[in-house]
């Protein structure tokens, strides 16, 4: 094959790629964002569609009548549960925004003892030490200062402006119900049509991301939820023991902090129970360990079971992506970062990036041979 013929196939081929790359990146989204009541829609078919199928082979119900009788089911069952979790959420969060001026009292007189008992070993301290010190004792201060003075003028019930009006709320909840419904009851046609109009080789590429997808989310994200679940009912009974005030909104924090890659119940735990040591409460630190112990244990037994090797990846390829997720969507890149990159990883794995990688070589060894004498 003649030399500029390979070139105009490589061109193309990095051509497509990068159109993927930007469509996936900035296209995408906007197009989720656009149907998001079609992909509500179609995430609930997904969680539907097995007891559908159930009642077709069991109770011989048919197809549309389960269908509609199912996603008025899983419906009521998910709003249920998020009107529940949100309640209360809101609730502790509304008294602890309320009570933080007292809080912020108690800490205060918290720190004060903490200080005087120290206050030995301060002076003992270099005096660039003593600086540092009383500069992060200034920062803590202002910032909680800051944060009292904009609790104060926050309205919890301008919440409901997000909802730009009553009936785009209507037509949302009516088209994510009907395309549940349809997506569910007209499955079949639906992927018949599909394949009729699809290429061969799209439907093959199609099939490889939902896989890799499926590995990465169901392999991933669920065990971790199952593990953040676990660790916030063990968290939450151990904070009602020792009476930890506002007890399910700590726990549920900690157990996200604890689901974030490289951190853990102990970032908290641990300099909370140093606290409480220093303050003479002796007997509530070492039930903050003992939690502490009973959440590292259970973390340890449960996580290979439920995650097994469903990352596929190096620690230090999870550092890489969780980082850069980090840097472009912060926390949240976080949390997908390391399923993106295990995506990437079984695709290349699997081929997708052969031509490119391939046309690169071909570039490489063109130019060394270009620049012999």
């Amino acid at each position: 094959m003649k030399k500029p013929l390979i070139y105009v196939k490589i061109l193309v081929n990095v051509l497509l790629f990068l159109l993927g790359v930007l469509a996936v990146v900035f296209l995408l989204p906007k197009l989720l964002g656009f149907f998001m009541p079609f992909v509500i829609g179609f995430v609930v078919s997904v969680i539907a569609n097995p007891l559908v199928k159930f009642l077709e082979k069991r109770v011989k119900i048919v197809r549309k009548h389960s269908s509609a009788i199912i996603i008025i089911l899983v419906i009521g069952a998910v709003v249920g549960a998020i009107y529940a979790l949100a309640s209360v959420l809101v609730k502790e969060v509304t008294n602890l925004i309320q009570d933080f001026p007292n809080i912020y009292t108690s800490l205060e007189q918290q720190f004060n003892t903490i200080s005087v008992k120290l206050s030995g070993i301060y002076d003992l301290l270099p005096l660039s030490a003593r600086n540092m010190l009383d500069n992060i004792g200034s920062n803590i201060t202002n910032y909680a200062t800051q944060f009292m003075s904009e609790s104060s003028d926050l309205n919890i019930s301008e919440a409901g402006s997000y909802a730009k009006n009553v009936l785009d709320v209507l037509l949302y909840a009516i088209v994510t119900i009907m395309s549940a419904y349809f997506f569910i009851a007209e499955r079949d046609n639906l992927a018949a049509l599909v394949h009729r109009f699809t290429p061969v080789s799209l439907i093959k590429s199609y099939n490889l991301i939902v896989s890799n997808f499926k590995s990465a989310v169901g392999g991933y994200f669920k065990a971790q939820f199952k593990i953040m679940l676990v660790i916030t009912v063990i968290m939450f009974v151990g904070f009602e023991i020792i009476k930890v005030r506002y007890s399910f909104l700590f726990a549920l924090l900690i157990a996200f902090l604890d689901f974030l890659p490289f951190f853990g119940t102990g970032a908290v735990i641990w300099p909370w129970a140093l606290i409480e040591i220093l303050s003479g409460n002796y007997f509530r630190a070492v039930m903050l360990l003992i939690i502490y112990l009973v959440c590292l244990i259970v973390k340890q037994v449960l996580q290979p079971k439920m995650v097994g090797d469903s990352v596929g990846i190096s620690p230090f390829s999870t550092l890489i992506f969780m980082f850069i997720g980090y840097r472009l969507l912060g926390v949240l890149g976080m949390i997908i970062g390391i399923p993106i990159g295990m995506i990437i990883i079984n695709f290349y794995k699997a081929g997708m990036f052969d031509n490119i990688i391939k046309g690169f070589r071909i570039i490489i060894k063109d130019i060394n041979d270009f620049r012999k004498m």
